[in-house]
C-alpha cells in the first residue's frame, strides 16, 4: 500500500509542476487559480511522501519520489509545453529510471 502512495506522491509531483508551467502562462485570477493548486497539490505530494516513507527506507522513497516526479515533468514539457525531446535529454532520463530501479532492488 505505501508503494502505492509513494507512487502518487511522486504524481502529485507533476503534478504541482504542472500547476507551475500553467501559472507561468497565465494571468491574474487564472494564474493565482494555478498557484493555488501547486500549493494543494504540493502539500498533498509532501503529505503523501511522509506516509509511505514510514515503513519505506527514506534512502529509497526519496529518490523514487524525485524521479518519477522528474521525468513525468520531463515529459509533461515535452507534450504540453514543447520543450525540446533531445537525444540527450532522453538519454539522461533513461539514465535516471535506471537508477530509481536500481535503488529500488538493492
Amino acid at each position: 500500500m505505501n508503494w502505492i502512495l509513494l507512487i502518487v506522491a511522486g504524481l502529485c509531483e507533476c503534478g504541482f509542476t504542472f500547476c507551475l508551467g500553467k501559472a507561468k502562462l497565465a494571468a491574474g485570477w487564472e494564474a493565482a487559480g494555478w498557484y493555488a493548486g501547486f500549493v494543494v497539490i504540493s502539500a498533498l505530494s509532501m503529505l503523501l511522501l511522509a506516509k509511505a516513507s514510514k515503513t519505506i527506507p527514506i534512502g529509497t522513497a526519496y529518490p523514487v519520489w524525485t524521479g518519477i516526479g522528474a521525468v513525468g515533468t520531463v515529459l509533461i514539457g515535452i507534450f504540453v509545453f514543447k520543450e525540446p525531446a533531445t537525444f540527450w535529454r532522453m538519454f539522461f532520463i533513461v539514465t535516471l529510471i535506471a537508477s530509481v530501479i536500481g535503488l529500488k532492488m538493492v
